[in-house]
């Protein structure tokens, strides 16, 4: 009998710590390392964990796996990589990809995307940024390069004085030399194409998904990164909207040995036009829990062969997923202030919650206390991302009913999550998308 797959799960802020539940789930043996120190209880009770990643290389062996989840890893993984070990999770590439943006457009036009010189990213200092929209005006979409968006501010005015009251507020509480990214605002409907590769071509099928970025209802409110998610899955490649961006990317991630999933986020104004934004080169938060809900192959044998760099026939559900948050204060932001955490705080399931309801959450920031006879689930870290619902049927109200019957059974002191996850598709976007053949 062969052994157990082991699974070394590498997280700094657990964008995918619930995949790491998931594999163990599947039987495979999984050790978790959390290096970011305010997401150090997460998961306890629920995956075997390690303070130091790289002294269970020799526990993993080189037939064993390792995943990494964010970006910040990349050399290292290449590095592995060029020792044999096998591994999933982006490349050294992959990540400049994502952090610097300008980088990240400047490879989407070598690789063929249509690009707007005046939308391209453009880089700044705080104090360069305000004199450039001085002389420039116009509405502007001020962004960090990384991928923690609540310091993200979309602009409104025709004159830019709303992102320019921003910017002087950074100017006070972050600096002048504090660096911010400015990028022309577009209007129309926003939507991502995703898709796994195996470091030699694409794996799976295509990934469609609209993120739902804003704290409230119908986009109200700050930015905090997913708030919810709306997926499906297509089998056909030659999808326009696939076609015209992130396909255009295949000869630059072989060339990178990337082996991870990625997207390009982009904004559709019209029938001909397409905006890419940026380049997502890592495992999503919500995306992944999303693509738990719709996987049927085990994670385990998909994630293995994308690390061998083999094809691999992903089974799947058809349909629609939703995806929603439930968050806790202080989330949408990160703060040091210990008055606002409720790490520590119980989560509670209502006695007619079953197994089959249950097995559609997906946790985050949790870890479960174990007594003699029983188990209580309690919030674990700080900063209010604490779990996800999904599902997926063949209607996206149906997708809804299911995931709302569900957070109706959950109890969480103060939490909140947004109601119409998946709406502004069903009333607006969706026909314009398929009117304008994109997807």
């Amino acid at each position: 009998m062969s052994r157990r797959l082991r699974v070394l799960f590498v997280s700094k802020e657990l964008i995918a710590g619930d995949l790491a539940y998931q594999l163990k789930n599947e039987e495979c043996e999984v050790k978790l390392c959390i290096e970011n120190g305010g997401d150090k209880d997460c998961f306890n009770g629920m995956v075997e964990k390690t303070q130091d990643w790289k002294k269970e290389l020799g526990w993993v062996g080189k037939d064993g796996l390792i995943v990494f989840d964010d970006v910040g890893y990349g050399t290292e993984q290449d590095s592995l990589r060029r020792e044999g070990y096998l591994v999933i999770g982006g490349s050294g590439d992959g990540d400049r990809l994502e952090l610097d943006r300008k980088y990240g457009q400047k490879v989407m036009r070598t690789c063929g995307f249509g690009m707007d010189d005046d939308f391209e990213t453009k880089s700044f200092t705080v104090k360069s940024a305000i004199d450039f929209i001085k002389k420039r005006k116009g509405r502007w979409v001020l962004k960090q390069d990384n991928h923690d968006e609540a310091l993200t501010c979309v602009g409104e005015m025709d004159d830019g004085s709303d992102v320019l009251e921003v910017l002087e507020n950074y100017r006070v509480h972050l600096g002048e030399s504090y660096r911010v990214s400015l990028q022309r605002k577009v209007c129309g409907v926003e939507i991502a194409i995703g898709r796994f590769f195996n470091g030699n071509t694409w794996i799976g099928p295509l990934v469609f998904n609209i993120e739902h970025k804003h704290l409230c209802n119908d986009d109200i409110g700050p930015l905090g990164g997913e708030t919810g998610t709306l997926m499906w899955y297509e089998k056909n490649s030659n999808k326009r909207l696939f076609q015209e961006t992130l396909a255009k990317l295949e000869p630059h991630l072989r060339k990178s040995s990337y082996k991870g999933y990625v997207d390009v986020n982009c904004i559709v104004s019209d029938k001909d036009t397409v905006y890419p934004l940026e380049i997502t080169s890592r495992f999503g938060s919500s995306t992944n829990e999303m693509q738990s809900e719709i996987h049927i192959s085990p994670w385990s044998e998909f994630l293995l062969a994308m690390a061998k760099g083999k094809d691999y026939e992903l089974q799947y559900k058809k349909g629609y997923g939703v995806n929603v948050a439930v968050t806790v204060p202080p989330f949408p932001y990160r703060t040091s202030d210990s008055s606002l955490s409720q790490k520590g705080v119980n989560i509670f399931f209502k006695k007619d919650m079953s197994q089959e309801e249950l097995s559609h959450v997906h946790f985050e920031e949790v870890m479960i206390e174990k007594n003699r006879d029983s188990e209580q689930y309690r919030i674990a870290g700080s900063t209010g991302y604490v779990l996800y619902v999904t599902s997926v049927e063949k209607t996206i109200q149906k997708a809804r009913e299911k995931i709302y019957g569900i957070i109706g059974k959950i109890i969480i002191p103060k939490m909140f999550y947004r109601t119409d996850i998946g709406l502004r598709f069903v009333k607006n976007d969706r026909k314009l998308l398929k009117e304008w053949n994109w997807i």
